[in-house]
């Protein structure tokens, strides 16, 4: 028990740090003779440089573990989603972050594979927002989701289902093709575009000679469901 009441834990960096000290520290006095003390002082680690490399170790153990655990948690107690087969994530994997988006769908007028102009998806632009409303990170082109820990995933669409609100754009099933960083998409899978509002293009209409290669925002909203492979129990 420390001098503030809490009990010492596996993950009190002080405790940990005065065990393995205290162990690194057996070998070094059992050694005798002139050559062995010049050995003990050769790798004699000042104690306070020691807690202080080990206590920034130990903290940031302790922060890999609560992710872990929290991604875990996080799956049992989020429901997947009741979507059409067609964009159904794989069996075997687990939901570790819902976002929810809100920003705009970005489209150019150019010419389309029939040489007729058109509008066409230039980019997402949007914000990622947890179950609480705050931003946790942003989606863009790609199309890529970037998390506020640091990690980013890209992906492909692979299927594609039409939205229930017929002014809204489609519902996807996105797999993962690069990611880089370290945190909570990491390991993601599979993406989920669910529950859209808004993003269609503009009226075809004003995709015209003077509009060619101009940008128009179409805002919109969407929920995103990411997903990584189950632990294997």
């Amino acid at each position: 028990m420390s001098g503030r009441g809490r009990m010492d834990s596996p993950f009190n960096p002080e405790f940990l740090a005065g065990v393995l000290y205290t162990i690194c520290e057996i070998p070094l006095s059992r050694t005798s003779g002139r050559a062995g003390s010049r050995k003990s002082r050769l790798f004699e680690v000042p104690r306070f440089f020691f807690v202080l490399h080990f206590r920034r170790m130990a903290k940031f153990l302790e922060i890999m573990i609560w992710l872990g655990a929290s991604a875990v948690a996080f799956g049992q107690s989020v429901a997947r989603p009741d979507v059409p087969d067609k964009i159904q994530a794989p069996a075997g994997q687990q939901i570790v972050l819902l976002a929810h988006a809100s920003g705009s769908q970005i489209y150019v007028c150019q010419p389309g594979t029939d040489g007729k102009l058109a509008w066409n998806l230039k980019a997402p632009d949007a914000e990622l927002h947890d179950q609480h409303g705050a931003v946790i990170g942003h989606h863009s082109g790609g199309p890529t989701w970037k998390n506020n820990d640091g990690s980013v995933v890209t992906g492909k669409a692979a299927a594609s289902v039409g939205s229930p609100d017929p002014n809204s754009i489609p519902w996807l099933l996105v797999f993962a093709t690069a990611h880089s960083g370290e945190g909570v998409l990491t390991h993601v899978a599979t993406i989920q575009r669910i529950n859209t509002r808004g993003g269609m293009p503009p009226a075809a209409g004003d995709c015209n000679a003077q509009e060619r290669n101009s940008d128009r925002k179409s805002e919109y909203s969407a929920d995103y469901y990411f997903y990584a492979p189950a632990p294997v129990h």
